[in-house]
């Protein structure tokens, strides 16, 4: 892991914070262009009303929208967790020219956990894939959030029965 990965995936958790205090899954995402940050973003699917709200696609969205060009070509898309299907396309129709993420998704991720978009010789821009940077952070900014969230039900739930 190099250190710039190491810096932007900080800056990630850092979105991946904003989306915890907010009520939503924690994961964060910055995209960076010639070593500077040109967007940051964090998940936003429940107050944003929008499934497609992932902390990838609202990064993607404002790069775009900073450099003029839905091709975001020599730029890297750090988040802190393994992007799903619709991520993953999503990165490869921008042309970014990688890819780098911190914890896997075992049940969705789409960089080489259930499946790997990116791996696929036919498809005619191929991203680079790092992943595992900064993984046990990314891991315990998720598990903190879903403890909270399993014990709040919890108390909800004794409320209700009272």
């Amino acid at each position: 892991m190099s250190e710039q990965d190491a810096h932007f995936m900080q800056l990630a958790l850092a979105q991946a914070k904003h989306a915890y205090l907010a009520g939503e899954v924690p994961v964060g995402a910055v995209v960076v262009k010639d070593g500077q940050v040109i967007a940051s973003a964090h998940n936003a699917p429940l107050g944003q009303n929008d499934p497609t709200a992932h902390a990838e696609i609202n990064a993607l969205r404002l790069a775009a929208q900073s450099l003029g060009n839905y091709r975001l070509e020599d730029c890297t898309l750090y988040v802190t967790l393994e992007p799903c299907a619709m991520c993953s396309g999503a990165a490869m129709h921008a042309r970014l020219a990688r890819v780098v993420f911190g914890a896997t998704e075992p049940k969705t991720g789409a960089a080489g956990s259930v499946l790997n978009l990116f791996d696929n010789p036919q498809l005619n821009h191929q991203t680079q894939v790092t992943g595992g940077v900064l993984a046990e952070e990314c891991v315990q900014v998720l598990q903190s959030f879903f403890e909270m969230r399993r014990a709040q039900k919890k108390t909800e739930k004794s409320l209700n029965n009272t």
